[in-house]
């Protein structure tokens, strides 16, 4: 889901962890379903509502077609450690709130360039905001292999850091807008770097990512229960497919709070 940042490093080794992670994952089904769509779309996942996430790489959205398109919902990247903010951030934003889009905004994790308490504050000023008007989704959390360094894709901090740095961006986004966020990752990026940690499953939604499959795959050590899965990084919407796990009622009460 990471874009380079304009003049760093160009950043798409994700992919072939990503790739790697599939390779690895056993044919389990967190939700039943059975081969894929002419579109791309799960089969028997068509009736669940259909979103996508953005960032600066889709720049100018037309958010009237991607609604006619089947958009229920998006993510937008907001920000990136404490020193990167999408630059098209507020018309994607708010263009996804006038076509009727429920939109969220969501922070990419570089843990080893500052505290998780740091990046929130940073996240939540520019644009992680959230408030209980039913078309606001929780802030979210992107944390998967640095895609700066090859090396240290679990940014050479240990499992137990890595686990506190999470935990210290959760309580201050918590502190600062109410909600915990939601995590986004991969069960290879997450049982590889945090150990598999249990320590979030339990108030934390999981936005799960595994590409070009009939399923969402075994989960990261201990969710039960995708909230999202982004099923692959292109389609009929722009940037990234995903489905949420449940109704479209059930999908705003999710953005409410309730």
């Amino acid at each position: 889901m990471h874009d380079a940042i304009p003049g760093g490093p160009m950043a798409r080794d994700r992919k072939a962890a990503r790739h790697r992670t599939r390779a690895l994952a056993l044919s389990v089904a967190a939700l039943a379903v059975g081969g894929m769509g002419l579109a791309g779309t799960p089969a028997s996942s068509a009736s669940l509502p259909r979103g996508h996430d953005v960032s600066s790489h889709q720049k100018d959205v037309d958010w009237w077609k991607a609604r006619a398109g089947g958009a229920r919902f998006v993510y937008v990247k907001a920000t990136e450690s404490t020193t990167y903010r999408n630059p098209h951030f507020g018309r994607q934003y708010e263009g996804a709130r006038a076509a009727g889009i429920l939109r969220g905004a969501y922070h990419f994790a570089l843990p080893d360039k500052s505290s998780g308490s740091a990046q929130a504050a940073y996240f939540v000023r520019n644009g992680g905001a959230w408030s209980a008007d039913g078309w606001t989704l929780p802030p979210a959390l992107d944390i998967e292999y640095n895609p700066y360094d090859k090396k240290h894709k679990c940014y050479g901090m240990s499992k137990a850091d890595l686990v506190g740095w999470i935990r210290s961006f959760s309580d201050e986004v918590k502190r600062l807008t109410g909600r915990r966020p939601v995590l986004y990752t991969t069960a290879h990026w997450w049982n590889t770097c945090t150990g598999g940690s249990g320590a979030f499953a339990a108030d934390h939604a999981l936005w799960v990512a595994r590409y070009h499959s009939a399923d969402a795959g075994p989960l990261p050590g201990g969710w039960s229960y995708w909230t999202i899965w982004q099923y692959d990084n292109s389609g009929s919407l722009p940037g990234d497919q995903n489905l949420f796990n449940g109704s479209a009622r059930q999908l705003k009460r999710f953005a409410a709070g309730s």
